[in-house]
């Protein structure tokens, strides 16, 4: 467990387990931290070095930050990764952790080997209406704790979700000092990752689950190569939901990467 500091100064814990490149940094998305990935570290971290973290605001990271954009979220993966110092990176980013590492690697283009995307940026054109933006943050201001269990239930978890996780993420979507959940869920769904998918070089996978659909073609105008392993039957948290499908088709995901040469511009 070691802490930096992002580029504007709130300290970020991380954590490094095992040997081996490119290094692997795994990136938690909203209201979790680096214990969601647990069950991947033990398994990954015999082949690679493997980096989590708590992103600022989550976990044991600090909260003192004047604006949470997807872009100071990348800094923080930024300062890790100098931190730590690998040569090549993957990033694998989870739900908001998908534009995070987007913004990561703008920032270290020559470190990063490849990315896998988790059940994030499903279609690269797609965004909520900021209506619906608006109509859903009115719901969390009005009484924060009935409405996040609300919408959580609606949008992150299927019928086969088991019961553990659906409680292991409404207690840290609950928890969270509502200021900043709403803060985060207003800057996530205004992101639009196409500049930063016009600017990056390095090949993109990724494993979705089914509870939406991905948009293969749409994605593929942005991420040449991309191509989407899905783990049916599950909802935003496959991870926890179906890890050994999820392990399965992660190990498929970072193979390709791993093959793939990075594109030319």
């Amino acid at each position: 467990m070691e802490t930096v500091r992002s580029a504007d100064g709130v300290p970020i814990r991380f954590y490094v387990d095992g040997k081996g490149e490119p290094t692997l940094i795994l990136v938690h998305g909203w209201a979790l931290d680096h214990r969601l990935w647990d069950g991947q570290v033990a398994r990954l971290s015999a082949r690679h070095r493997v980096v989590t973290l708590d992103l600022a605001g989550h976990g044991a990271s600090g909260r003192q930050r004047a604006r949470w954009t997807m872009a100071a979220f990348g800094d923080d993966v930024k300062a890790v990764v100098e931190a730590v110092g690998p040569k090549e990176v993957i990033l694998i980013g989870h739900s908001m952790g998908g534009p995070v590492v987007l913004e990561a690697a703008r920032r270290m283009r020559d470190r990063v080997k490849g990315l896998v995307l988790v059940d994030t940026l499903l279609d690269a054109e797609q965004h909520m209406p900021p209506e619906q933006v608006d109509a859903m943050v009115r719901q969390l201001e009005a009484d924060y704790q009935p409405a996040v269990t609300r919408l959580s239930i609606e949008y992150l978890f299927a019928p086969s979700t088991p019961p553990a996780v659906r409680e292991r993420v409404l207690g840290h979507a609950t928890a969270m000092p509502p200021e900043i959940s709403i803060a985060l869920i207003r800057e996530n769904a205004a992101y639009d990752p196409r500049p930063a998918l016009r600017e990056i070089e390095a090949p993109i996978r990724a494993v979705s689950a089914d509870k939406f659909p991905t948009n293969l073609e749409a994605n593929r105008r942005y991420m040449p190569g991309y191509e989407a392993a899905i783990v049916t039957g599950t909802g935003h948290y496959p991870m926890l939901e179906d890890p050994a499908r999820f392990d399965a088709a992660l190990d498929q995901a970072l193979a390709q990467v791993l093959a793939a040469r990075p594109r030319t511009t």
